[in-house]
């Protein structure tokens, strides 16, 4: 081959590694210290603790312990009463450095002459190395193939179409990474489930005797803070909840006042509906903001208001049209990943959720973004068409980077 790499690869278990071999395990752990000052695992400090983890036991000969229970005790910090069926962080971590591990190899890792591996239904590495050979067709030893010149070119040229046809299967079996998977990964680095709140919505309930006529009287009516959540609200739950579950993501939903700042600080957070919230001083800081104490409702732009504004709505909270932002930041007061999405009402959230949940209408949404956006704060503003009581799908009208 032009590099001089062989096409022939060695297995070296965790077990051959141990013992008089201490050169395998030297080779070993300078290759997990390149993957894991890679781009795919400088950024996530827990893929990096459990790579490490798996690694070095097995070299210490330790893969007994490599059990599901034992990692979430040892590197996710877990009680001793953890219960695995309970909790799936330790699967969903070793999924994803999986993907990191694969991601690597095929980007900064191709010309690495060992490979670390986590086979998928087991937490124990494999460590694969490739042989290497000179341009005179010498082994690591020195020694020269006794075979004709002629078959061993042969048999190289053969090798090496079947690696490219592999390459290109691997390729083409493996899906691109999309627009909507660089707008999640933010959100989905450490190893929380992701937070999905939604608000009540405030409903005045009329409660008056049996048989009463007339027109209602005020003190006939009762205020309920905390027993409705809108329906647009409820859909982009159902929404976000799919597209996680899709995405091999833990995720868990809490409603109103069940949401606390602590939440906000140790898992990754997703706001529906925050304009009707107390997190409404949060999202007001933002470029972007829809006021829902103001009539019509309209998006303002630092403070100001815009033409984007709700000019149809009636009494009963219908529209023809609607507006939503959508805010993807990381907050400094909460030190966590923020995810806000809503409407001037409730079909600019529905909207907006099923954006961020499709990928032709996240490429659609970020085709003229700038270089670097997938690391960026971002806000859009959405406009959303309502028909018969539906919206349909939304269009971009700004962008915010920063």
């Amino acid at each position: 081959m032009a590099d001089g790499r062989s096409p022939v690869v060695s297995h070296v278990t965790g077990r051959d590694a141990v013992g008089p071999g201490r050169d395998q395990q030297t080779a070993v752990r300078e290759e997990l210290a390149r993957v894991l000052a890679s781009q795919e695992f400088r950024t996530s400090k827990r893929s990096q603790e459990f790579l490490r983890y798996v690694v070095e036991n097995t070299l210490a000969g330790r893969t007994d312990t490599l059990k599901e229970r034992t990692i979430g005790i040892d590197v996710f910090a877990r009680p001793a009463a953890y219960d695995p069926a309970d909790d799936a962080t330790v699967r969903v971590k070793a999924g994803e450095v999986r993907k990191r591990l694969d991601r690597y190899y095929s980007t900064e890792g191709t010309q690495d002459t060992l490979r670390i591996e986590l086979p998928a239904g087991t937490y124990i590495p494999e460590f694969h190395a490739l042989a290497q050979s000179d341009d005179h067709g010498h082994d690591a030893a020195g020694a020269q193939p006794a075979r004709p010149r002629s078959r061993t070119l042969m048999v190289a040229l053969a090798a090496a179409v079947v690696i490219v046809a592999a390459a290109l299967f691997l390729l083409r079996a493996r899906p691109a990474e999309t627009a909507l998977d660089q707008f999640w990964a933010p959100m989905l680095q450490g190893s929380q489930p992701v937070l999905i709140s939604a608000a009540y919505v405030p409903v005045y309930a009329l409660d008056r005797p049996a048989g009463e006529t007339g027109p209602p009287r005020l003190n006939e009516f009762t205020l309920l803070t905390d027993q409705f959540v809108g329906g647009g609200d409820l859909m982009a739950v159902s929404r976000l909840g799919s597209l996680l579950s899709r995405m091999n993501q833990r995720w868990q939903v809490k409603i109103g006042s069940d949401v606390s700042f602590a939440d906000l600080r140790t898992s990754p957070t997703v706001l529906v509906g925050y304009s009707y919230t107390r997190w409404k001083e949060i999202s007001s800081e933002l470029r972007y903001f829809i006021d829902a104490d103001k009539r019509p409702l309209t998006v303002t732009d630092n403070g100001k208001p815009t033409a984007w504004s709700v000019a149809h709505e009636g009494l009963d909270r219908r529209t023809d049209e609607d507006y939503a932002i959508v805010s993807r930041v990381f907050h400094p007061e909460t030190h966590a990943m923020l995810l806000e999405i809503a409407g001037a009402t409730q079909y600019g959230t529905n909207a907006a959720a099923e954006l961020v949940s499709r990928p032709e209408l996240m490429a659609d949404a970020f085709r003229n973004a700038p270089s670097g956006w997938q690391r960026k704060n971002l806000q859009l503003v959405l406009h959303v068409r309502v028909i018969s009581g539906t919206p349909a799908s939304p269009t971009v009208v700004a962008t915010y980077f920063w």
